[in-house]
């Protein structure tokens, strides 16, 4: 499965609506939220949704094996990339009518599962990020929530089981009706977590 990259994530939207603006970034570099704020604030202004959703899964080892150079860069992209781009966006979105922050996660954040080293722990300390951002927002018009998407039919996932059949997996299109949801100025939910598997059942 080919991974989308920028180019057919800008020609998607474009076919959906309005011209998008892209905006390009390493997140493997991303150490200061400035520069993105910047970017953000000459380009945009305001911000009514924020999806954190990049994520790298790094290698399936025992946490003693775990290279200490992966350790960091799984960190660096699952969570203070993450945290940069939340401080970033944070002023565009309290200047919003309804600014939302839909935070995707993992099974493995809450359940130990052997052998899945920094990315489960990586996303258990972006899940506390989460958290705690909906705690200090809990005042404002912002709304955070975290969704756990399940097993989807992704190239993280097909490269973490690469025996599976895609095929039994739900494609990532079945999680948009939650995540526009959530993202909609109507969202009154927060601070919550949502099992998509759970979710999509509800509303069979």
């Amino acid at each position: 499965m080919r991974p989308r990259g920028p180019a057919d994530t800008r020609a998607a939207l474009q076919a959906r609506g309005p011209e998008p603006v892209a905006l390009p970034l390493d997140l493997e570099a991303v150490d200061d939220a400035a520069p993105i704020a910047a970017l953000l604030r000459e380009r945009v202004g305001r911000l009514d949704a924020l999806v954190l959703n990049a994520a790298i899964g790094g290698v399936r080892t025992p946490i003693a094996e775990q290279p200490e150079a992966e350790w960091h860069r799984v960190f660096q992209v699952n969570v203070h990339a993450s945290r940069a781009l939340l401080a970033a966006a944070h002023p565009l979105l309290a200047a919003s009518d309804a600014g939302r922050v839909v935070c995707i996660s993992t099974g493995v954040a809450r359940r130990r599962k052997a052998g899945t080293g920094a990315y489960a722990a990586s996303k258990a300390a972006f899940d506390m990020m989460a958290g705690l951002y909906a705690l200090d927002v809990a005042d404002t018009a912002i709304r955070c929530n975290i969704v756990n998407p399940g097993p989807t039919r992704t190239a993280m996932r097909a490269a973490a089981f690469p025996g599976e059949d895609p095929i039994t997996l739900k494609p990532p299109e079945a999680l948009l009706p939650l995540l526009l949801g959530l993202c909609g100025p109507g969202c009154t939910t927060h601070a919550a977590t949502i099992d998509a598997d759970d979710w999509l059942a509800a509303s069979r």
